[in-house]
């Protein structure tokens, strides 16, 4: 993978993450207008995945589970936290995965 082609890859990741992250008000997209579980001690922390999201918003809509598509969003803040391109791109993605797992 090219180091351009590894940047285009990185930039879809941040705006997807974006969605389930925090902005500075620490509010998360994902919950858009549903207070508790934006400001509530108990739930702001406990991130749902949601089928599909509100285009102009991203707040998460239809059926919210951890075993769709955006269950896959874990593993990549996992790896945008993790790896970078360099290393991606001299040891190889899957060597740099498997380094991890073995450290667990």
């Amino acid at each position: 993978m090219s180091e351009r082609l590894w940047q285009v890859a990185d930039t879809i990741d941040d705006r997807l993450m974006k969605i389930f992250l925090r902005n500075p008000q620490g509010h998360r997209p994902v919950y858009g207008n549903t207070n508790k579980f934006q400001t509530d001690p108990h739930w702001r922390d406990l991130i749902l995945f949601y089928e599909y999201f509100h285009g102009d918003n991203g707040a998460g809509i239809g059926a919210s589970h951890q075993t769709g598509w955006t269950g896959l969003m874990v593993r990549t803040i996992q790896v945008a936290a993790t790896y970078t391109a360099k290393d991606a791109l001299e040891k190889g993605y899957f060597v740099v995965s498997l380094q991890e797992v073995q450290a667990l």
